[in-house]
């Protein structure tokens, strides 16, 4: 199973790629930095990746799925209610390409803030 990294401020979320061409294109892009954007109980930051949307995309996930939005090519991950959800609902802005699982509690990263900086590496376990 492939597992990457992903540390954003001072939070470390271990994740577990799913067989999918756009997790192939975000692990042959690693290591990155990039800069946290915060939306609801979501934060997202732009990836050095290019990638179609796929079949399933959906936009409405689940805590710890973790997603890629082909529109400003960025890394997605909710664990609660953003602006765009209806009830409890975890709804991101658009259909995103779901490529991974988080091993960790996502809900950890409601203390990001914008601005911190992300760094997506391989895991080394």
């Amino acid at each position: 199973m492939r597992k990457l990294k992903m540390t954003i401020g001072r939070v470390t979320v271990n994740v577990e790629l799913l067989d999918t061409p756009t997790a192939d294109a975000i692990y042959r892009a690693v290591p990155f930095q990039s800069r946290a954007t915060t939306w609801g109980q979501e934060v997202y930051f732009p990836a050095p990746v290019q990638a179609e949307r796929e079949a399933d995309a959906r936009a409405v996930v689940e805590a710890g799925e973790v997603a890629y939005r082909p529109e400003g090519e960025a890394i997605v991950v909710a664990w609660g209610p953003t602006p765009a959800s209806e009830g409890d609902e975890i709804r991101l802005a658009v259909a995103a390409n779901i490529w991974a699982r988080a091993v960790d509690d996502v809900r950890r990263l409601d203390g990001v803030e914008p601005g911190q900086t992300v760094t997506v590496e391989a895991a080394t376990d």
